[in-house]
């Protein structure tokens, strides 16, 4: 038996209460404006400045240990991963550990370096610290610098691509969603003040992607049904395409954030709040690109006078089912 999220031949009015809905939208926009400027991110080493030490024995890893034995000093933010590589022998276990500038200060100071080197060689003995590296605010504020101009220019590229596939106003539906997406994420992170750090923008950028994907999906099936239904309005057609496509819709987030979830459970702390990241993005993703992308288009409407493309036979191209 086929296993199906949404029943066949659905028939929902998503644009009865749209205006509640892009209501909403805004608030909650609203909110994380608010959060931002009076909260702020909880940067991590990557934009506040650290320092890095790699280390190397003959032990195997256990960064569970390594944490332990650092967390008992409060440094603070203190990152620990284990470093593979190929060229390395059985003998060289190689880890990366990164603390965060403590507040006042440029870089993590000699003293506090030490104080972490005698309690790392106290649960391994035979311990190495290959290399001492710091990074200082000035490189972590062109960090941020760099990593806003990438999302920027990303919602920029969409919205030059969404213009040139579909119209100006598919456009501006599918960049809105996507900035709605953005905001929403920093404001939860601002919110719950959870670390704000590179990977996080990596997690900004697959959002990006993950929900312009879901929004072209839609807007694909809006523009055929615009060609096929030309005497229904445009607030029917949009509910056509979306009931359509509702089925895909589910079926790929749920089966993401089965996923996501089993990362964020069993995952680890490295990687937890990239996941956790892609978990919300994934779900106001899916909301905005019925809610906000499609709202957006039936609020300035479109024109009406397309018709499908041809092959050099004559015969009309057909979108394959999503």
């Amino acid at each position: 038996m086929r296993l199906r999220l949404v029943k066949q031949g659905t028939n929902f009015d998503f644009f009865n209460r749209w205006k509640l809905w892009f209501g909403i939208s805004a608030f909650l926009m609203l909110l994380s404006f608010v959060s931002f400027f009076l909260q702020g991110l909880n940067y991590g080493i990557d934009f506040r400045g650290g320092t890095t030490i790699r280390t190397e024995s003959a032990q195997p890893i256990d960064v569970g240990v390594y944490r332990d034995a650092i967390g008992a000093l409060e440094l603070g933010d203190v990152t620990i991963s284990e470093v593979f590589d190929p060229t390395f022998g059985p003998e060289q276990n190689v880890a990366m550990v990164r603390i965060q500038a403590q507040d006042g200060e440029e870089a993590v100071s000699t003293a506090v370096i030490q104080r972490v080197e005698n309690a790392l060689s106290e649960v391994v003995p035979d311990i190495q610290f290959v290399s001492v590296e710091s990074v200082g605010p000035k490189v972590s504020g062109e960090l941020i610098q760099t990593a806003a101009i990438a999302v920027i220019l990303a919602i920029g590229a969409v919205l030059i691509y969404i213009w040139l596939r579909f119209e100006w106003q598919f456009a501006l539906g599918a960049v809105a969603a996507l900035v709605h997406d953005v905001i929403l994420t920093i404001g939860i992170f601002s919110e719950l003040q959870i670390k704000f750090d590179l990977a996080i923008i990596a997690a900004l950028l697959t959002i990006v992607g993950y929900s312009l994907n879901d929004t072209v999906v839609v807007f694909d099936r809006v523009r055929e049904n615009l060609i096929k239904y030309k005497k229904k309005d445009l607030k029917e057609v949009l509910n056509i395409s979306i009931n359509e496509t509702l089925s895909r819709t589910f079926m790929t987030s749920i089966t993401t954030l089965l996923a996501l979830i089993a990362l964020f459970v069993l995952g680890g702390d490295v990687i937890r709040g990239f996941v956790f990241a892609m978990i919300w993005g994934v779900i106001v993703g899916t909301y905005s690109s019925i809610f906000v992308a499609s709202a957006i288009l039936l609020w300035l409407g479109v024109k009406r006078d397309w018709t499908k493309p041809t092959d050099t036979t004559g015969n009309q191209f057909s979108n394959v089912d999503a």
